[in-house]
């Protein structure tokens, strides 16, 4: 086997065990690895990235379900309102230079390891909305979508405290809900992007296996490792990875801007 694809296959038992473990981070490492270690453009990372995540966190879902961390009716709702703008996202992302999809992606990840370092606000019982916030959930469910399928990230980090947030769910119930929704919009992503893009399914299809095993080693360590060290810690490496995107492809983006 070529190292380079047993390094990518290697790494991507990492992604699994993220989804697995913190119901998100798929993206933000898969679309880096089969861009940079893999040499894939941009968009078909992206769109490689989305199949890979929803089928990982797919059968990640039923691995929480069995524990009863997953709440389908709110998980449903969520995930049909994201396919939607995910759809949109994917489809849009075919037709954008690679460079600014990369540059977007960065943000996405110093977006997202600004808001883990930093943690979330405590709320107490009586700080949640009574019910489900059918409208808000909707709302805030298509525009994490449209992120999603546009980049391929920002999904689990925004669908968990959204969740916990608006639909009042405990931290781990969130996690396994959000998988759910991951798997949705990754679908409804790829989908958007098959217009535009073609997949080297031999090479995607043994990364999603590697992932899969990952993801099963993740579930198993939910609750089992302090959440807070765990966030901050894998905060601190999306960070790492995201200023290390920029720099790689902002100089890029200038000479696409400068050749227009």
């Amino acid at each position: 086997m070529d190292a380079t694809i047993l390094i990518a296959l290697l790494l991507a038992l990492l992604v699994g065990v993220s989804l697995g473990l913190l119901g998100g981070g798929g993206s933000i490492l898969t679309v880096p690895i089969l861009t940079y270690v893999l040499g894939m453009p941009p968009q078909e990372a992206i769109a490689a990235s989305l199949f890979v995540v929803g089928v990982t966190s797919a059968v990640s879902v039923f691995s929480h379900a069995r524990t009863g961390r997953v709440r389908w009716k709110t998980g449903l709702i969520f995930g049909a309102a994201g396919m939607v703008g995910a759809f949109i996202g994917g489809f849009v992302g075919g037709f954008i230079p690679g460079a600014i999809l990369m540059v977007l992606f960065a943000v996405m990840m110093v977006a997202t390891a600004t808001a883990m370092i930093r943690g979330r606000k405590k709320t107490s019982s009586r700080d949640r909305p009574e019910g489900l916030p059918l409208t808000r959930i909707i709302l805030d469910g298509a525009l994490v979508g449209v992120a999603t399928g546009l980049v391929g990230a920002g999904g689990g980090f925004l669908i968990v405290p959204a969740l916990t947030l608006l639909g009042g769910l405990p931290m781990a119930v969130a996690i396994g809900t959000s998988l759910l929704v991951i798997a949705m919009k990754s679908a409804a992503g790829l989908g958007g992007y098959l217009f535009t893009v073609q997949l080297q399914w031999p090479i995607v299809l043994a990364f999603t296996g590697a992932a899969v095993a990952g993801s099963f080693f993740g579930t198993m360590l939910t609750g089992k490792i302090p959440e807070n060290t765990l966030r901050k810690g894998f905060g601190i490496f999306v960070l790492v990875m995201g200023v290390f995107v920029l720099t790689q492809e902002i100089p890029q983006l200038f000479t696409l801007l400068g050749s227009t």
